[in-house]
């Protein structure tokens, strides 16, 4: 090989090395510049979650604070109603020095192992003159994190005496072809032969059912056969007695029964019916109706017809005592107004009927001057409602009874909240003595009543010998639980009921 071809190969193979390195060299860079990107990426990412992490716990404990400013505001009303008469709640909440009302309240929240962490602002919407609800909206935040705020709102409510389809002080008894959408509950004991379809139940253990001989049952129990017999029996159920294991019967108690269950105070509606005739003698809040007579003739009660917002008021001078029925009436009072959120208190009995329309009122008859406790008597015609979106509500109270005549509708509805505050909702039984077939017996349709019953003796539309009502469908009105109807009792004490955030 020349020395010119020898210069050329090793010129060729500096070229090839050259080349070579400069490969390596743009590889390496190459791989470089890729590490540091997805080291940068990844240094970015650990970063991000960092701080995602200390943002979605700052969030978690402002949450925490905020929530802690709803159960700071329970404790608060607890302290400011609890056990205070319905005039002193509403003197409360009228007074203007209500948390969160006028403006809102701040609060530091502290940590148990340290200082003030943060803060809660509470705002409250005023509850309306009769709900028995308000709501509570809490902000919370913390010192390190302002920004990451969270708001949570709750609704508080007091409880009502129209919150069951029925409430008892007495021993109870619902039949056969009874129907109750709504909870049932009695200081005594309960025997349900019907469907319930909501919780049904007792303040007793066990109890001896005073309509059979044997030993005691449970306190809420069925006579009813189980599946798939159909029978009712009379006698004693060992199954429905202790110590038996409470059978599951899905197929009476469609939501289950519980017992025993702490009592309902019926003893403090005494005074509530005294501020309720203070306040249908104040303008503007009410109608009151005295004992006054009527020219010569005595006063044995009011009968009001309702028509719309509006009603005609007489006053009976003279009823049938063995079945209710009005025989004369003076003294007639035509269109007269009904208040919006108001009510109406007779010194003396009520009859009662018509339709409402766009109006919530209360009716009360009770005799607080003395003599003989009054009575409200239903059923010459349907007492109803317009709307059942809660613009039209009817509570009724009676100091004694209320009572379903007897000419009554064969097929009646009232829509309602009853509460019989020393005697019983219910109808007598008509049956004569010496009636020997069925034609001369007491025998009606099917009585519906929309809205809630409250009575502290036993109830009863229908009686074993199979008269009365066949059918009784008793529906829960929902609006009661919000709305209940003016002046009705109430409990003192705010729970939450309904919890969300914002």
């Amino acid at each position: 090989m020349t020395e010119k071809n020898v210069k050329k190969v090793a010129c060729s193979r500096s070229k090839y090395f050259y080349s070579k390195k400069g490969s390596a060299l743009a590889y390496a860079l190459i791989m470089m510049a890729v590490v540091a990107v997805i080291l940068t990426s990844l240094l970015q990412y650990i970063t991000s979650q960092l701080k995602f992490s200390i943002y979605k716990k700052d969030r978690e404990q402002a949450f925490q604070v905020a929530e802690s400013g709803l159960y700071f505001y329970r404790w608060y009303l607890a302290h400011q109603v609890s056990g205070r008469t319905v005039q002193q709640i509403k003197d409360f909440w009228n007074s203007g020095t209500a948390y969160g009302i006028e403006e809102p309240y701040e609060a530091e929240f502290f940590d148990p192992e340290g200082g003030a962490i943060g803060k809660y602002r509470i705002e409250v919407q005023k509850p309306d003159a009769h709900s028995t609800i308000l709501m509570v909206k809490s902000t919370g935040w913390t010192y390190k994190e302002p920004d990451a705020k969270r708001v949570v709102q709750a609704r508080f409510r007091r409880s009502s005496w129209s919150e069951y389809a029925v409430v008892a002080n007495d021993i109870m008894r619902f039949g056969e072809n009874t129907h109750v959408y709504g909870k049932i509950h009695s200081n005594g004991g309960i025997r349900f032969d019907g469907i319930a379809h909501n919780i049904v139940s007792s303040s007793l253990d066990s109890y001896d059912d005073p309509d059979h001989n044997g030993n005691v049952e449970f306190g809420v129990h069925t006579h009813v056969s189980p599946p798939p017999q159909t029978s009712v029996g009379n006698s004693f159920v060992s199954a429905e007695a202790p110590p038996s294991t409470v059978p599951i019967r899905s197929d009476i108690f469609l939501a289950g029964r519980k017992f025993p269950m702490p009592t309902v105070d019926f003893n403090g509606i005494v005074s509530d019916l005294n501020y309720m005739k203070t306040e249908a003698q104040t303008p503007g809040h009410g109608i009151y109706y005295g004992n006054n007579k009527c020219g010569n003739r005595t006063n044995l009660g009011r009968h009001i017809i309702i028509n719309g917002d509006r009603m005609t008021v007489s006053t009976v001078t003279g009823y049938n005592n063995a079945n209710y029925s009005i025989t004369r009436e003076d003294c007639i009072l035509n269109n007269v107004p009904i208040q919006g959120d108001s009510l109406v208190f007779v010194e003396n009995n009520l009859w009662l009927e018509g339709k409402i329309n766009n109006r919530r009122i209360s009716f009360v008859a009770a005799n607080l001057v003395g003599g003989a406790k009054a009575s409200v008597f239903l059923g010459m015609d349907n007492l109803l409602y317009t709307n059942f979106d809660g613009k039209d509500i009817i509570g009724i109270i009676a100091q004694q009874d209320i009572e379903i005549i007897k000419n009554s509708l064969d097929n009646l509805t009232i829509d309602a909240a009853l509460m019989a505050q020393s005697g019983r909702v219910g109808r007598g039984k008509y049956t004569p003595m010496f009636c020997n077939s069925q034609a001369c017996e007491d025998h009606k349709g099917t009585i519906t009543i929309n809205g809630s019953m409250a009575t502290d003796l036993r109830y009863g539309f229908a009686y074993t010998n199979g008269t009365g009502y066949d059918t009784r469908i008793l529906n829960f009105d929902n609006n009661l639980l919000y709305y209940p109807p003016p002046y009705f009792p109430t409990g003192t004490e705010y729970v939450i009921d309904l919890w969300d955030e914002l």
